[in-house]
């Protein structure tokens, strides 16, 4: 197993019952010159609802704006629930890359909030 670790990091918490968000598919993607998002990479949350090699080893991380996606409606059905919100997509900017971007996702069927992390 590798010790990699993702210079951009997430985390998900299910608030509504308290636990780390499992398996949950992740996503994501820069802004590039064209004004469209380019994926990076696709990952999934661990058994924690962390994703610590959410970019691909090696990647030197760079200035710009990132979108993470969180495929939360599919993670929902896995677990028997509806959901509000079919994904969570989290846009962000990353200014300087030579430090760690933490991005936690506390969910429920019918909220979610986030913050900058550390």
């Amino acid at each position: 197993m590798s010790s990699h670790k993702s210079p951009i990091t997430c985390h998900v918490l299910i608030a509504s019952l308290g636990v780390p968000g499992e398996n949950i598919d992740v996503k994501i993607e820069k802004l590039d010159s064209t004004g469209a998002f380019s994926t990076l990479s696709t990952s999934q949350t661990n058994n924690d609802g962390r994703c610590p090699t959410l970019l691909p080893e090696g990647y030197k991380a760079e200035k710009g704006i990132y979108r993470v996606t969180f495929e939360t409606a599919a993670y929902f059905s896995k677990m028997g629930q509806k959901c509000f919100y079919p994904y969570v997509q989290i846009v962000f900017e990353l200014a300087n890359p030579e430090q760690h971007y933490h991005i936690p996702l506390l969910i429920s069927p019918y909220s979610y909030t986030t913050y900058r992390g550390s």
